[in-house]
């Protein structure tokens, strides 16, 4: 091996880098919207948003725009609500609620929905919503 007077060339090869962050690339477009939870609502709009307090992993009632209820991604009727509710609160206790309600949802369905969780006698309720931005329309 004779090196004579040539100098070590220190190339780095990009191709092997751009594909595995390419592949990585459409393997989380592919999983991410598999990890949204619950039934996809558009999200009401608000100048400040809280952040969720409680531990644990909490159980997710979605209101849609047509008034259909789902747990997680589970159809319910709204005179089976609070069963479905107690029942998810028994597979995970101490679990917050959390309801998404669609951001074109009339408050009639909303506050039945609610009056049919207060039987549940679960400790508190939670309501989802997307925070505005500055400078953002309402």
């Amino acid at each position: 091996m004779d090196l004579g007077g040539k100098s070590v060339r220190s190339d780095i090869n990009v191709t092997p880098l751009v594909d595995v962050v390419l592949v990585l690339l459409i393997i989380f477009m592919v999983i991410t919207p598999m990890l949204q939870r619950g039934k996809p609502v558009a999200l009401p709009r608000a100048k400040l948003v809280s952040a969720l307090k409680h531990g644990g992993d909490p159980i997710l009632l979605s209101i849609t725009a047509d008034g259909r209820l789902y747990v997680d991604k589970r159809e319910v009727q709204k005179k089976d609500l609070a069963a479905a509710l107690t029942e998810e609160m028994a597979a995970m206790p101490g679990s917050p609620l959390i309801v998404k309600g669609d951001r074109s949802l009339d408050y009639k369905t909303l506050r039945e929905v609610i009056l049919e969780i207060s039987k549940t006698r679960m400790a508190g309720v939670s309501l989802a919503a997307t925070e505005l931005k500055p400078g953002e329309p309402q």
